[in-house]
């Protein structure tokens, strides 16, 4: 208890009390009334013996009270008031870290509570420690007020700013773990946008006061960094966890034809333990859900950080991984499992959300392509070292007479060398899976044909787009460039530019797609460098099948982590396209856009999803009955977030906040208000008694 005006306080008491207490001292003044006798009037001449001077004073009840209202309303003046440390503010923000490592069970040594589960508690204390308003406070800064913000890769307002305890208290219960990994970047943005602005005249506008930011996380924070609080705010990092959890998780998986014979398939499983002991787990390999191998994995010890190493302590991840290899020309869905070791001890592998992932693996197949060209040698030559089912060359007569008759319905990739099919509207494409090189399609839903435009030099291309993956191609020199242009609302994709505009272009559309490349390659030294055959290559492979096949072929899947947006193109006509989640998610129905495609999420957790439809189906996709399903996987794969050790301390793009030194901060609690209560009630009751002994 400490008092913010004790010497004020004690100067009034010094003058109010013997004052108070001279005043019953006092002889009053009364007027002689002759009456018979003074025996009923006992109280009168107890009261004449009081006011007597130099006589004792009497016990009375009166003085008693007024002495005790007086004593009160010192005690006010003094002001006094004590320290607590909830770490209370006028406006709390409530940051809840609902990530896939928040699952880790290294609360207990039972593994029988979440991290997620201990960050609500303290959350919920929290709410309880926050000031109410009191009968003499007024006005929007009458209580503390919060706001709960739950995130992941994403963000989300669980309650808007306000002093409501309940409601506070029933966001934060709501909250669950999901399967993303950890982002704080939007939350804090998220606060910024919420924060409430009000017009002060002659200043404008105040951002009000500055907010105290709870921040209940385990601090592996990737993006720590560039998550900005005001200047005048203040984080509290409550840590959830311990810095020696241990934990062994999948952090890469993916699976890969061999491209001479697509039968043979490689699985690849990359591991990563944070124990300080090597580790031996078991990994088990199930096609559709049948066992097909399990393989030891050994995992080297984490590395512990160097001495006089000034970073936050965290030990370097051993990493392991293995091979499987099959001769399975099939599709299926493979399903990848650790066994740690946990059942027995719960503290060797704490997270089990990455000890499991799934893989969709097309089935083997090699392509038939057809080239329609005048001569290019350089493209005939590159096209024919590729290990493909089929490849025909055509000029472009004998092409209009084999889809005259019906003979180039074969082929899945037609590549066009500066040359374009007749179609319904001029110089576009009809329906097929088209590789343009040197022409440019201007149909609708196609590109603006600018003309040439001279000289020019790759700057920028997509480095994850299947078609362009592992191209180098800044050694490409365009000696006569062609300037397109991106109709506003076609759906176009720039895949590679120059200084002068587009160079390499995706034309998605509902029965046809098409990836352009609208400079004569001929007129570049790009036939000389080996990213020109790797070009034709990947660009091939990515057409014969839907986007999500060809990820598929080069080791990505259909694979999606928590947190990402699955999108995909379903065939034209597919009517009552829904999404199947993992259970307990339910499932949702989805609207296909003009080019057929559908979008859901963000994906929330791990497993195998299933789109289905009615309609047409694709080459890897199952039919039954009416119905159409399309598989995909959604898998955690990150190495930051199995790394579940908790961090002492985040360093955030203004500030760093230590868990020790911030973990709770003072709050001052403030008693004259209740004082000032008493002094009023000792009042009324004084007034009370008084009139009593008046009236007898």
């Amino acid at each position: 208890m400490t008092w913010a005006t004790p010497l004020i306080a004690g100067v009034a008491a010094a003058v109010a009390v013997p004052l108070l207490i001279l005043l019953y001292f006092l002889k009053l003044r009364r007027r002689e009334v002759e009456v018979s006798t003074t025996l009923l009037w006992k109280k009168a001449i107890q009261d004449l013996q009081a006011n007597a001077p130099f006589q004792k004073l009497r016990r009375n009840i009166l003085l008693l009270l007024q002495l005790l209202m007086l004593a009160a309303v010192l005690f006010a003046i003094a002001q006094p008031e004590q320290s607590t440390t909830a770490g209370i503010g006028q406006r709390n923000i409530i940051l809840i870290d609902r990530s896939a490592s928040m699952g880790a069970t290294d609360i207990e040594s039972d593994g029988s509570r979440t991290r997620l589960a201990e960050a609500k508690l303290q959350a919920l204390d929290l709410i309880d420690a926050m000031r109410e308003p009191g009968l003499l406070d007024r006005g929007e800064d009458a209580a503390d007020q919060a706001m709960v913000i739950a995130f992941d890769t994403t963000a989300e307002v669980v309650a808007q700013l306000t002093s409501d305890k309940n409601l506070l208290r029933r966001a934060v219960e709501s909250i669950q773990v999901t399967d993303a990994p950890s982002r704080v970047k939007e939350a804090f943005r998220l606060s910024q946008a919420q924060r409430p602005q009000r017009f002060v005249e002659n200043e404008g506008l105040d951002r009000g006061p500055p907010f105290a930011f709870h921040l209940y996380s385990d601090g592996r924070l990737p993006d720590a960094d560039e998550a900005i609080p005001a200047a005048d705010d203040r984080v509290l990092f409550h840590v959830i966890g311990q810095q020696t959890a241990a934990n062994i998780g999948i952090t890469a998986l993916r699976a890969e034809r061999a491209y001479d014979n697509p039968a043979k398939l490689s699985i690849f499983v990359g591991v990563q333990s944070t124990d300080t002991i090597r580790r031996t787990v078991d990994c088990e390999l199930a096609l559709d859900g049948r066992t097909v191998a399990v393989r030891e994995v050994s995992i080297p010890a984490a590395l512990a950080p160097p001495a006089g190493d000034d970073s936050d302590g965290s030990r370097t991840p051993g990493s392991g991984g293995i091979v499987f290899e099959l001769d399975m020309p099939d599709g299926a869905i493979a399903r990848v499992r650790l066994d740690a070791g946990s059942d027995n001890d719960p503290r060797a592998d704490v997270l089990e959300v990455d000890d499991q992932g799934w893989l969709v693996v097309p089935p083997a197949r090699q392509t038939s392509v057809a080239v329609v060209t005048d001569g290019n040698l350089f493209l005939a030559d590159a096209l024919a070292g590729m290990p493909l089912a089929r490849l025909d060359i055509f000029t472009p007569t004998e092409f209009v007479a084999a889809r005259a008759s019906g003979r180039a319905d074969i082929y899945d990739v037609v590549v066009l060398d500066a040359w374009l099919p007749d179609a319904e509207a001029p110089a576009s494409l009809p329906p097929g899976r088209w590789l343009v090189l040197g022409a440019v399609p201007t149909g609708p839903d196609a590109l603006v044909d600018l003309g040439g435009a001279g000289p020019a030099q790759i700057i920028v291309w997509s480095r994850s787009h299947p078609a362009m993956r592992d191209l180098t191609l800044d050694a490409l020199t365009i000696i006569e460039s062609h300037s397109v242009e991106l109709p506003e609302g076609s759906g176009a994709i720039t895949l590679a530019e120059t200084q002068l505009g587009p160079a390499i272009v995706e034309l998605p559309a509902a029965d046809s797609r098409a990836i352009v490349v609208p400079f004569d390659v001929m007129s570049t030294n790009w036939p000389f460098q080996a990213s020109f055959v790797l070009f034709l290559a990947q660009a091939i492979d990515y057409l014969d099948r839907d986007a999500a096949d060809a990820a598929a072929a080069s080791g990505a899947g259909r694979l999606f982590r928590p947190g990402d947006v699955l999108t995909e193109r379903v065939p034209p006509g597919a009517q009552d396209v829904r999404v199947v989640p993992p259970s307990p998610q339910p499932e949702q129905d989805l609207v296909p856009s003009r080019d057929g495609r559908v979008a859901f999420g963000p994906i929330r957790g791990v497993g195998v999803y299933r789109l289905r439809w009615t309609g047409a189906a694709g080459a890897t996709d199952q039919r039954d009955g009416d119905r159409v399903t399309r598989h995909f996987a959604a898998n955690l794969t990150d190495a930051d977030e199995s790394d579940v050790a908790a961090a002492p301390q985040i360093t955030l793009g203004t500030q760093t906040a230590q868990a020790e030194q911030f973990g709770a901060d003072e709050a001052v609690q403030r008693f004259w208000p209740y004082l000032l209560m008493l002094a009023l009630g000792v009042l009324m009751v004084e007034w009370w008694i008084y009139n009593r002994k008046v009236a007898v």
